[in-house]
């Protein structure tokens, strides 16, 4: 298992070439988008969130943001750790502190700036309109958390059997 500055040297070694391979797939400003998102994916989003760890203590003083999320998700486990799932828990976790705090803000005297109800169709809108910008973000992302896999030695989350039961023949 890696230790933390392994893993933040590996993500800002990797994340020029992800965003290059993303590039020649998405077209470079795309490219550089995804190269920010591994970044970010591996120095703020990393599946060690669950632990006291530097991606943790890069959130400063937000980071009590993330206490249900250390207490509910076990360490290594499918649901931190696991491919796609951990990654899906982890953005849906911040989306929903954000509109909380987003909703909180419309409640204050003077808010000028639209509620979430009004921005949501807005933002589906342009998602459907515009879908490359987010699979380059997801790409980054994810390709980070692989990365963090693969540095931690093992790429299966612990409750992930070893060796998969072979069927007997007959």
């Amino acid at each position: 298992m890696a230790l933390g500055r392994d893993h933040d040297r590996a993500t800002l070694l990797a994340c020029l070439p992800v965003g290059m391979l993303s590039g020649f797939w998405l077209g470079w400003p795309l490219g550089g988008l995804t190269a920010a998102a591994f970044a970010w994916g591996g120095l703020w989003l990393s599946p060690d969130l669950d632990t006291r760890s530097r991606a943790l203590k890069r959130w400063g003083a937000l980071g009590w943001i993330w206490r249900p999320y250390r207490t509910l998700i076990p360490h290594r486990s499918l649901f931190s750790h696991g491919p796609l799932i951990g990654t899906a828990l982890r953005l849906a976790w911040m989306l929903i502190v954000g509109v909380m705090g987003w909703t909180t803000l419309t409640a204050l005297p003077g808010w000028s700036g639209p509620a979430p109800s009004e921005a949501l169709p807005v933002v589906l809108q342009w998602l459907r309109e515009h879908p490359r910008p987010l699979l380059a973000v997801l790409f980054g992302l994810e390709t980070s958390v692989w990365l963090h896999l693969i540095l931690d030695g093992d790429p299966l989350p612990a409750e992930w059997p070893r060796r998969w039961p072979r069927r007997r023949r007959r």
